[in-house]
């Protein structure tokens, strides 16, 4: 049977926590440091050997990382520049199409109101013409001479051959 040794030595008791090692805590230390240093040199040499350091690694790739982000943002910068350009742009055509569209507006309405003036002179003339038809109608009907008439315009007609004559 083994024995289970207690995790509480009382005093005077035959086993010690420094018997269980040899009693020799100093050799323990050494051997712990010969290990890290070993462990040490070892990660130099093979770092020296492959000549590239994780620290000289993770700093390029920061750098990288850097310059990167710089001309995303100055490209960002420029897009934001161009998109404000555009948009400027857009407001201003935007601009003078609204200027077109009042200008046409007023056309139309003064169009508008000039048709409107041009309708009513027409109804005004058309009426005058209708009285002028209906009192024409009404004379000839009481003056029944359209010989007169007749005479008349071959009197000027005669009138206005003697005036060429004589020019000419």
């Amino acid at each position: 049977m083994s024995e289970v040794a207690p995790r509480y030595y009382p005093s005077g008791s035959p086993i010690t926590p420094t018997s269980r090692f040899g009693g020799q805590p100093f050799v323990i230390g050494a051997a712990a440091l010969l290990a890290i240093v070993v462990g040490i040199g070892a990660i130099a040499a093979w770092r020296a050997y492959t000549g590239t350091s994780p620290e000289l690694d993770r700093i390029i790739a920061t750098r990288q990382l850097q310059a990167r982000a710089t001309q995303a943002s100055e490209q960002l910068v420029e897009k934001t520049k161009g998109l404000e350009v555009t948009q400027q742009e857009s407001i201003d055509q935007l601009q003078v199409m609204q200027d077109q569209l009042q200008t046409m507006r007023r056309q139309f309405a003064f169009q508008q109101a000039e048709t409107k003036k041009l309708s009513e002179q027409i109804v005004t003339l058309t009426e005058a013409v209708d009285g002028l038809r209906q009192s024409f109608a009404s004379a000839r009907s009481d003056d029944p001479a359209p010989s007169v008439r007749k005479s008349s315009r071959k009197k000027f007609y005669r009138s206005a051959q003697r005036k060429r004559a004589s020019r000419g």
